[in-house]
């Protein structure tokens, strides 16, 4: 590679010329680069002509281009993220795109993106009404997308690093009591979410994959389900796919009371089978919906919103994930086994959200610790 100035006498400009050698069909390739009206001389083409060989040495040259930044993110939505995400995630990376980033950056040339033109769009986000939470998530599709940019030298550096992003607060964790769970497994007695609801609470799946069980995966005689796939609902509509992580591939103990109801259900399941035909329930769910084909995971929590609100109480389905976790750690389960059963990638993430338990734990310990002195002092 070599860079020479050159004066293009038809633009009475100066130019720095870098020659790349021939391509396979044998044609010059060269790169070229006008020097701006103000700087317009032989010695800032040198300059240039040297700086851009220091880049293609350094592999930071980035080529010039003209796509705006709503062209490349929706590039980047078909090229890059379909392949790597599930539809549901690919939902929501769309919808932020679409709703959020392009209606505020879309028109910018994509190498002119400056950090302050998208800390001006993050501000717009919560001037519109947008939560904290619900900013820093934009950020992370755009940051995520400008790092593939990066990536493609179609720009040098990521202009959404370094933002001043909005505090969050966590969400305070909602977990049932046990006079709550009676209330609700009362008024949900004889409905179709009983005994999906039991196992939300006994078990701490996540809604997905209660409902992408088969019962292939139940063992009634060990009192064990294993959980092997989640049932995803998006635009696409509803199929299943193997879990996000591997720890969320795991087997997990059933409670005698929740191993009877399932043992009563699987009966009544297999008259209602007999009574439909063989179609009915083809993928032999434990938990299908009415018509036997796989319950969509919006209309099952639409359905359970009904007997909380029946039972008067305000809260999510999620929050009986919470309510497992709790349970067990405010019974002195070890977290780890806790973190196994909720299936978290590893403990500190258990650790982290259910640490309104452990701080009472901790004073538990502490009491403990004293029983212990106190007898060991009065020896």
């Amino acid at each position: 590679m070599t860079s020479r100035p050159y004066f293009n006498k038809h633009r009475q400009r100066w130019q720095a010329v870098v020659e790349l050698g021939r391509d396979e069909n044998g044609k010059r390739r060269q790169i070229f680069r006008d020097m701006p009206k103000e700087r317009n001389t032989k010695a800032e083409a040198k300059r240039v002509g040297r700086l851009l060989l220091n880049e293609l040495e350094a592999g930071t040259f980035v080529e010039p281009t003209d796509i705006t930044v709503a062209e490349y993110l929706d590039g980047w939505l078909v090229d890059v993220v379909r392949h790597q995400v599930g539809a549901r995630t690919l939902d929501r990376y769309e919808g932020i795109a679409r709703k959020h980033l392009i209606p505020r950056l879309g028109a910018v040339k994509l190498p002119a993106l400056r950090p302050a033109q998208i800390q001006r769009g993050c501000a717009e986000m919560l001037d519109a009404g947008l939560s904290p939470a619900s900013v820093r998530k934009a950020h992370v599709v755009l940051h995520s997308a400008l790092r593939h940019a990066v990536r493609m030298r179609l720009i040098g550096r990521n202009p959404s690093d370094d933002l001043v992003l909005p505090k969050i607060r966590r969400p305070e964790i909602k977990a049932l009591t046990d006079e709550e769970i009676g209330l609700m497994l009362a008024a949900a007695e004889g409905s179709r979410v009983a005994v999906p609801l039991l196992v939300l609470v006994s078990l701490g799946v996540r809604r997905g994959e209660l409902l992408a069980l088969q019962w292939d995966d139940v063992d009634l005689e060990a009192r064990s389900v294993s959980v092997r796939r989640t049932l995803e609902e998006s635009s696409a509509g509803v199929h299943l796919k193997e879990p996000k992580t591997v720890r969320s591939s795991r087997t997990i103990a059933l409670p005698a009371s929740t191993v009877a109801a399932l043992r009563a259900h699987h009966a009544a399941q297999q008259r209602a089978r007999l009574a439909a035909g063989a179609e009915f329930n083809r993928l032999d769910l434990v938990f299908p919906g009415p018509d036997g084909e796989p319950w969509r995971p919006s209309t099952f929590a639409a359905a359970c919103r009904r007997v909380f609100k029946k039972a008067g109480l305000t809260c999510r389905l999620h929050d009986l994930r919470h309510t497992h976790a709790t349970m067990l750690l405010r019974q002195g389960v070890h977290p780890k086994i806790v973190q196994e059963r909720l299936g978290h990638a590893n403990v500190s993430i258990t650790l982290d959200i259910y640490s309104h338990c452990t701080a009472n734990m901790q004073q538990e310990a502490a009491e403990k610790i004293d029983e212990a002195l106190r007898g060991v002092l009065a020896g």
